[in-house]
């Protein structure tokens, strides 16, 4: 629709001409239950009065409204025509008085991509499931509003809903002659703002402190979940960790929880991890485990609850005023999120995942063309939805650790309590933050910012050793290198660790000195003298945010004695080094996965374990060299075996080795084998093959064509749940048939009646590694339908169909050449698609790189251990 996609320049002349007083929201869902009218979408009636002030009277301005059909508008109570005022996404708004009253009364539409007022049926027992999710813009599809951060505003909900439904939303609620009323809000934006509604399970807890003036803060705790899910639901841990969390969070930030209740809806067909509504926080339901999980599933957990509780501050309670500054929230909450975790939790190891996984996210995003500074340029809307990203989220919160280790982290949270004070319930840029922190720590914030916060890239660390004759260190200097298209060289606040093997075999470390590593190349003096090191180890305990490289002599040490390094936080840094090494293509794919079959069954952290499956499997589908690829799967599908065998009956290692199995199954008789765990013929001690787990066996079946339209069938009537269709859907799409292929591009390409879940679902089921000849027409169909379909489809279906149909295993110069093509006869495409492509483009040109690299190593073939 022409206007929907909001600018910065409008949005900074709006906010510098309105100021907004108040929202009074009305909502009628009554029509969520029951038929739909026939060849119409169906609607809900949403009737919004907004109080606000203009700078300018008699001046003009628009409010953002996206719904099928606007009923009636008045301003200062003149009616106004509909059809004048109102083109689909904005209603013009002429002639404003100094003090304002717009009143809309429209029919907006039910979403099925979770953009809006998402609609779930649920297929188990037909009950039906309301939520909301806005974020960056999508509060206009509920009511209208000015939908943008910096206008921000109390607002006040009341919402009727069919008998016997609950209905949750930001403040406390009461029901009375059929209407919920909710207690007006404190100042949020527009896209914080959240309605929940139906037959949810809820279960309640409380949360006190006795805050220092003496006083009692009591909040009110609540968690939901649909009906079918009440089963498996582990509420109490979800208040342990909320509680945990709220103690941390006080304690650190001594500004008290402003938003009354906290209570955390767990909502189907979510197309975010969760959402920080304040009072009433949002998450993906699959948190809710159904069948056994690893210790690490509950970390992820117990880190989204932390990130989110962070965000009532850090987003909530003080917002950025564009999303420019978006990392203001994002960066901070998942630095709080690890932060509080390791500090206030069970999950004491979280910096190890950390480390591991979340970097690796950052360090993808860093080197793709598309890369931007963590306080990003963004143009409009579709700018801010793509950044929702690596940078934003993990390297933003990298560069926060690396801030605690250069101002301290007294310091650092000094400059936070005094952010919170100074802006509650407004608005900031950058300087608002570096102010406070310049006051508290003393340094020279402006350097830091310019070299970490305003420019892109990713530098390397690689050390260099010369010893004397005595055969000790005589100097070792930390080298900084950086890409030709980001060439900035930082100041990294580092640790360097010098490690050798005990008498006992283990590789442990014997040395340390932190160092404020700065240009090209910078003198460790403090480690000169010391014994040779078999291992050094730059950016020891992870606290700056940088590629690792290795000298010659501490690779060769890795290559035979990585399972002996006997600190888990130092062997996740090795493996992460070690991943960006592969996909560099600075060291052969096969070589690496020579590493995880020789040692990954040594790992006791299961989620850095978890990462090298995932990494296996990406090194083998694309930097291996084709040629090698039947070799480097029979190895993984035996090593996978292997260890699967050797682990402990019913350990958390056993489960993932299972789960690695059945991604890598590919033989004749590895198919056997999971058919038989399925059907109860075949017994692996103390692996319980639970639905889940069924369903993960049930994949490489279909892919492979053993498991059929029937079996799948059978198995959804096993299992008729949401989360089984799910499943079953991915199966389908998983089979080996042309037929099935052209179906599953025909429901996601050309039509909109799937979900935005099951639209994942057929999207991951469609592309197989063992599928590559059955996929090759698909190429020039992509580039044929994705211009179209970002035009007709909605922001968060275009990103999902663009990115997850790129043929990127048709990995050959020929789709570089076609990518290339359709970016050069596309220049006039929005940017937002064309940075999808170029995305797509960078990854696919890595990919033929590091094929070129395997190529090159020795033809022979690792030896599984």
């Amino acid at each position: 629709m022409p206007g929907e996609n909001l600018s910065r320049d409008e949005a900074r002349e709006r906010a510098a001409l309105l100021s907004v007083e108040g929202y009074d929201v009305s909502l009628d869902v009554r029509s969520a239950v029951g038929d739909a009218p026939a060849g119409e979408p169906r609607t809900f009636r949403s009737v919004t009065t907004v109080r606000f002030r203009c700078n300018e009277p008699g001046a003009s301005a628009f409010a953002d409204l996206i719904a099928p059909r606007v009923t009636a508008v008045s301003l200062n109570g003149r009616d106004l025509d509909p059809a004048e005022v109102f083109d689909g996404s904005r209603i013009a708004l002429e002639d404003l008085a100094a003090e304002n009253e717009l009143v809309v009364d429209a029919q907006c539409a039910y979403s099925r991509t979770g953009e809006g007022l998402h609609r779930f049926v649920d297929p188990e027992d037909g009950e039906v499931y309301l939520y909301t999710q806005y974020e960056p813009a999508d509060s206009r599809r509920v009511f209208a509003n000015f939908e943008q951060p910096d206008l921000k505003a109390p607002f006040r909900f009341e919402v009727r809903a069919p008998e016997g439904w609950t209905v949750w939303s930001n403040g406390a609620g009461t029901l009375a002659d059929g209407v919920w009323r909710f207690a007006e809000t404190r100042p949020i934006s527009t896209y914080i703002t959240c309605v929940v509604a139906g037959p949810y399970h809820y279960v309640t807890d409380s949360y006190e402190r006795e805050l220092p003036d003496g006083s009692t803060l009591r909040i009110p705790l609540g968690a939901l979940c649909r009906k079918g899910l009440a089963p498996h639901f582990d509420a109490d841990d979800v208040f342990l960790v909320t509680k945990q969390g709220l103690d941390f969070f006080h304690e650190h930030f001594d500004y008290p929880y402003p938003f009354g209740k906290y209570d955390q809806a767990f909502v189907p067909e979510y197309n975010l991890g969760a959402m920080e509504n304040p009072g009433l926080v949002t998450f993906r339901e699959e948190f809710i485990f159904r069948g056994k999980v690893t210790r690490s599933s509950y970390e992820a957990r117990a880190n989204v609850i932390l990130h989110e509780m962070a965000h009532m501050w850090f987003g909530d309670l003080v917002t950025m005023a564009w999303w420019d500054d978006l990392w203001l929230k994002e960066s901070f909450a998942d630095f709080m999120g690890t932060f509080a975790n390791v500090g206030a939790t069970r999950f004491t190891d979280a910096w190890i995942t950390f480390a591991n996984r979340r970097k690796a996210w950052a360090y993808r995003a860093d080197q793709l063309p598309s890369t931007h500074p963590i306080t990003a340029d963004i143009r409009d809307l579709q700018d801010a939805k793509l950044n929702f990203d690596g940078i934003t989220y993990a390297k933003g919160a990298s560069v926060l650790k690396q801030l605690v280790a250069y101002v301290g982290q007294d310091a650092f949270l000094e400059g936070a309590r005094r952010y919170f004070q100074r802006h509650a319930y407004g608005n900031t840029r950058l300087g608002d933050l570096l102010s406070v922190l310049a006051e508290t720590s003393g340094r020279d914030m402006g350097t830091w910012a310019r070299s970490w916060l305003q420019t892109a890239g990713v530098n390397a660390l690689t050390p260099q050793v010369l010893l004397d004759a005595g055969g000790r260190i005589d100097e070792l200097a930390v080298v900084q290198e950086a890409a030709e298209s980001h060439p900035e060289l930082r100041p990294h606040r580092v640790a360097v660790g010098l490690y050798r093997r005990t008498p006992a075999g283990a590789l442990e470390r014997y040395a340390r000195a932190e160092v404020d590593v700065d240009g090209p190349r910078t003198v460790v003096t403090e480690l000169a003298g010391a014994g040779a090191p078999e291992l050094v180890l730059v950016n020891d305990d992870d606290l700056t945010y940088c590629k690792i490289r290795f000298d010659a002599t501490s690779l060769d040490t890795l290559r035979e004695h990585l399972g002996a390094l006997a600190d888990p936080l130092a062997r996740a840094l090795c493996w992460s080094a070690l991943w960006n090494l592969t996909r560099d293509a600075l060291l052969p794919a096969r070589e690496f996965i020579a590493l995880v079959l020789r040692f990954a069954g040594r790992e006791s952290d299961i989620g850095v374990l978890q990462m090298l499956h995932a990494w296996a499997r990406s090194a083998l589908e694309h930097y291996a060299a084709p040629g090698w690829r039947p070799t480097g799967e029979r190895l993984l599908a035996e090593g996978a075996l292997e260890e699967l065998r050797e682990a402990a009956p019913g350990s958390e290692q056993q489960l993932t080795w299972a789960r690695f199995y059945a991604a890598v199954a590919c033989g004749e008789g590895d198919l056997r084998l999971l058919g038989e765990l399925l059907d109860g013929t075949g017994k692996i001690d103390g692996l319980e093959v639970d639905q889940e787990l069924r369903w993960a066996f049930l994949e490489p079946l279909a892919a492979h064509g053993v498991a059929d339209e029937q079996a799948l069938a059978a198995e959804l009537a096993r299992d008729d749940t949401a989360s089984g269709k799910r499943h079953q859907v991915r199966c389908l799409a998983a089979r080996p048939s042309a037929a099935v292929k052209a179906q599953a591009w025909a429901q996601v390409v050309e039509s909109d009646a799937l979900s935005n879940a099951l639209v994942g679902a057929t999207i991951a089921g469609f592309s197989q590694s063992s599928q590559r000849e059955l996929l090759a027409p698909y190429t020039e169909k992509y580039f044929a339908a994705i211009e179209r379909v970002w035009a007709e489809r909605s922001i968060q279906i275009g990103m999902d169909v663009v990115s997850g149909l790129f043929p990127s295993l048709q990995d050959s110069p020929e789709t570089l050449a076609a990518t290339d093509a359709w970016l050069t006869g596309h220049e006039g495409a929005p940017p937002a698609l064309r940075r999808l492509v170029l995305e797509a483009r960078d990854d696919l040109a890595r990919t033929l790189r590091g094929q070129e690299c395997d190529a090159r190593a020795e033809a022979t073939a690792p030896t599984a251990p």
